[in-house]
Formats: C-alpha cells, structure tokens, sequence
C-alpha cells in the first residue's frame, strides 16, 4: 500500500462494493467506506474499515473526508433510477464530486469502475454519463485506472427469472457470447489496480458462454426442460424505438443497455474461478430455502 495511505470506498454498500470491502479486509488495508445510510453500511465496518456518512451527489458532505486517503476506489453508479437522480447527476456529476475533492487532498490515485466497450456506445443513456467521467479522470492529471467489466453474475439473474417461468426469450440465433465475472473475482482485480500500472482494464469471466448456453444453465438450475424461443431482431430494434420514443430516459436507460448488449458479443480477457452455473445453482437454492420458509409461515398462520 502506498504511503501506508488509506483506500477511500465509494459505492460500499451496492453489489460490487460488499466483495471490494471483503477483498480489502482479507489484505490487511484500512479503509473508508462512504455510505448514505450508515445503519445499511454497518456490518462492513471492521478493525480497519471505517464507515462514513456522506452523499456523493452533495459535494459539501465530502469535505475534509480525504484526509490520510492515498487512493479512492469509485463504483459510484446507478442501473436503475431513483430518488429523482439522473445518470449523469449520479454516474457523472457524483463521481467529479468525488474526482474534485481528491484532487484538492491530493491523492495519488484514482480507480473508477465503468463498462466494457462503452468508448462504442456513448449514445447509451447509462454510458453518456460514465463515458462523460472517464474523459474527465482522464483529464486531471492524477494517476488512474478504469476498470471495464463485461457483466456481473448478477446480471445474469434476469435468465433465471425468464427460466423460472420454463422459458427463455433471446435474440437472433443465440450465439452472442459472453464471459460474465462474479463480484468476487472483479474485486481482486479492483484491490489489485491500487498497485497496478494500468491505465484502463477489461476483466470478464473464466467461461466464455453463448446466449445459448446461459439459457441452458437457467433452465437446468430451475429444473426446467430446455425451452429456449428465439426473437429476430427486429422485434428488439422495434422495442428500442418504442422505449426511446415514449418513455422518459429514466424508464428506458436500463431497457436500452439490456437490449443493446443482447445483440452483439462481449467478450474480456478471463479471470478469476467462479462459474456461473454454480452461480445459478447457488442462487436457486437461496430462492428454494425462501420460499419454504415462506410455506411454512403461511402454514402456522392457518392453525
């Protein structure tokens, strides 16, 4: 680490964050994790991880929280919006929030998580916003690192729910293909960065995987027979049209990534050990053990 700084978390409490916290407490390296709800952030307070209340969105929370921080790690960012927040108050605004008071703290190094390919698709809603703060970090003269995963596991839950339903819907023939990384293998790469060279990294998966297959694997951890219903694409052009035309940027954005992304291959140099299938299998098991605990509390409830 260093200077023997301290690591400055951004975005602690979303899925990524838990695995970075985690990955940061195994390396022995004291941290801050800025959270907006400290009662949500405080299972990841440790020995030498400090939980910090702030809003990123509202510069003057941060002030004097830079203190001692050599580095800061920003997943800042929202899929879905909220609260009234746009992309580019949150995944752009939020993040020069940040940038700007670490540029008056004078850290050494920023590390900003955005998306694979997304230099290709600023014309996304939800890209325009992180593309607009790459060129930023790019431009401010402290060392930094972008790091461009292809997918998260745990986007991948939106085939399991179309399994858990016996069917699955893709587009064209299905041999788009992907190499999805699980949370924890994408933190290692983060912690790592802190040290790393690199300016910018695109990090995936072990498994590269066609639409096709991932179908499978949903269906099989469902226990459901393979049914898997093709769309042409023009039934996804069409959606695009309509969503762009008649809902608001809020409602669209994550339609317009979703359906974007189905259409064209997304493959990253592999990393990491966590499988998908075991992903799947793992999450059907949560997903079962609920439902029971469910049936049971209905049961009591009647006698």
């Amino acid at each position: 680490m260093r200077d023997n700084g301290t690591v400055l978390l951004a975005g602690a409490t979303g899925y990524l964050g838990g695995f970075i916290t985690k990955e940061l407490i195994v390396r022995s390296i004291p941290a801050e994790l800025i959270v907006r709800n400290v009662e949500k952030g405080a299972d990841l307070a440790s020995e030498n991880v400090k939980v910090i209340q702030a809003e990123v969105t509202r510069a003057e929370t941060l002030k004097g929280l830079f203190e001692n921080v050599s580095v800061v790690i920003s997943i800042v960012g929202i899929t879905r919006q909220k609260d009234g927040l746009s992309y580019m108050d949150v995944d752009y605004q939020a993040n020069i929030n940040l940038l700007e008071e670490a540029k008056k703290a004078g850290i050494k190094k920023f590390i900003y998580v955005s998306v694979i390919n997304g230099p290709l698709h600023r014309n996304l809603k939800m890209l325009e916003a992180k593309e607009a703060f790459v060129d930023a970090l790019k431009h401010s003269g402290l060392e930094y690192t972008v790091i461009r995963p292809n997918g998260f596991f745990s986007d991948m839950r939106d085939f399991l729910k179309m399994a858990e339903k016996g069917r699955v819907y893709l587009f064209g023939n299905g041999s788009q293909k992907i190499n999805p990384v699980h949370g924890k293998d994408l933190a290692v790469v983060c912690v790592d960065a802190i040290e790393g060279g690199e300016t910018e990294i695109a990090v995936g998966g072990p498994d590269i995987l066609t639409h096709n297959e991932i179908g499978q694997m949903a269906l099989l951890a469902c226990g459901k027979p393979i049914n898997i219903i093709h769309l042409p694409h023009w039934v996804r052009k069409l959606t695009l049209w309509a969503v762009r035309t008649f809902t608001s940027p809020r409602t669209y954005g994550p339609i317009e990534f979703f359906l974007t992304f189905m259409a064209d291959d997304a493959i990253a140099p592999r990393y990491g050990g966590q499988r998908l299938s075991l992903f799947f299998q793992k999450e059907m098991d949560v997903i079962r053990k609920e439902r029971m605990r469910e049936l049971k509390h209905d049961f009591r409830s009647i006698f």
